[in-house]
């Protein structure tokens, strides 16, 4: 464990740069937001989220401001979160256009959804590259439970990359539904991403925790009642966040563990599409979908899903840390 010699100052400086730009950034960004009319429509099937109509979204941008300024510092010494950084701004500004294009220039759908599927792409063709010829990591997987071991997948493992960055990433924006959701499940898995940067030695401190200090200011304004919305602006990013630091840490194959929550979110609504379609309508296998959805229809209140989804991240982050080593 050649990382537990890490100086605290690599976790306390950048978490608290990190919470004191995002806490600073919401007085000025959520009124900023509210005067342009960036503001959030929501279902009117979701009763209950119909007082939430004009709610300033967007929010993102205060994550990536406060994770960038809060990362940079000690940018220098830790090279290795410079990926990490590439990945998580690429796809934030990819979430960006889409929240401008649709609650700024009201266009309904935003960017289409094969332009997305461009823009994903060439973001993550530019994190696969710089991997692969300006850092030492390779694309070796770290097997859970298996006290260190590695998958070597040949020249598969660039197209899993793909899978496997693009899936995340977009597993994370369906688990943005519910105010503090997709924060507070982020934030412990950071936690967990922390933890085995130190344990691994893998020098990625810095962003880790600062990506918990942004999230830390981001739920002063996101917590029930929100005051704000992160958008696919902050979304996106947290996807491109955590898909980053478990490549670089060559950890995938934990983000089935840790993330469960953001597989949940995508396979609900594989599931509930899939059966619409094969019968015709006439069926659904959730009340709605994605599945916080589905708990919501059945009478759980936000506060409670959103306890419960972090609740189950937390027990996985502890079964992740122990698959670490296989102890």
């Amino acid at each position: 464990m050649s990382g537990l010699g890490v100086s605290i100052w690599t976790i306390l400086i950048p978490l608290i740069v990190a919470f004191a730009v995002g806490a600073a950034l919401g007085p000025v960004v959520i009124p900023f937001l509210r005067k342009l009319k960036a503001s959030q429509t929501e279902r009117e099937y979701l009763e209950s989220h119909v007082a939430k109509n004009g709610t300033p979204t967007m929010g993102g941008v205060m994550i990536l401001v406060a994770l960038l300024v809060g990362t940079v510092i000690l940018a220098p010494s830790h090279p290795k979160v410079i990926p990490v950084l590439v990945l998580s701004i690429g796809f934030g500004l990819i979430g960006f256009i889409d929240d401008f294009l649709k609650v700024v220039l009201r266009r309904s759908d935003g960017l289409i959804a094969w332009q997305k599927m461009i823009l994903q792409i060439v973001v993550t063709t530019v994190f696969c590259v710089y991997l692969i010829y300006y850092t030492n990591v390779d694309l070796k997987l770290m097997v859970p439970f298996s006290g260190g071991s590695y998958l070597d997948l040949g020249w598969v493992a660039v197209p899993i990359l793909y899978f496997a960055v693009i899936g995340t990433v977009n597993g994370t924006n369906f688990t943005d539904g519910l105010d503090g959701l997709a924060s507070c499940v982020t934030l412990v898995v950071a936690l967990f991403f922390l933890v085995a940067s130190i344990l691994l030695g893998g020098e990625l401190e810095p962003v880790s925790a600062a990506m918990m200090g942004a999230l830390l200011a981001f739920l002063l304004y996101n917590h029930y009642p929100a005051k704000i919305f992160m958008g696919d602006t902050g979304s996106l990013a947290l996807g491109g966040y955590v898909a980053g630091v478990a490549y670089l840490l060559q950890m995938p194959l934990f983000i089935i563990i840790v993330g469960f929550i953001y597989l949940l979110e995508v396979v609900s609504v594989i599931l509930q599409v899939g059966s619409f379609k094969i019968t015709h309508g006439k069926k659904r296998i959730f009340r709605m979908a994605p599945i916080h959805h589905h708990f919501e229809k059945g009478g759980w209140s936000e506060i409670r899903i959103v306890i419960t989804f972090t609740l189950v991240t937390v027990v996985l982050c502890v079964l992740g840390v122990i698959g670490l080593k296989g102890f």
